[in-house]
């Protein structure tokens, strides 16, 4: 019989081959799709602060105090070190 931590060892080595093997090389592509749409998404709901109308923002102002920091991450990303209006961030 083997002891359960030999199996725990076993089991370990199994996931950590098929992480290498099967998804290590597509968590790149993965991480940019999951960026682009967070991207995306935070455009959309703050067009107002960048001076366009935004159709949902009556219906998106519960999300903004969850979005502040990735509006901040967003904008940096794109090229702006401190956005130009003072009222959302920096």
């Amino acid at each position: 019989m083997t002891d359960t931590g030999d199996d725990r060892t076993l089991w370990r080595r199994i996931n950590a081959f098929h992480d290498e093997l099967f998804v290590a090389p597509w968590r790149a592509g993965i991480a940019r799709q999951a960026r682009d749409a967070e991207d995306v998404l935070v455009a959309l709901l703050f067009l107002e602060a960048l001076g366009i109308p935004g159709p949902a923002d009556y219906y998106a102002l519960e999300l903004y105090p969850d979005l502040i920091e990735s509006f901040h991450r967003w904008h940096q990303r794109m090229g702006m070190e401190t956005f130009p209006e003072a009222g959302v961030c920096c």
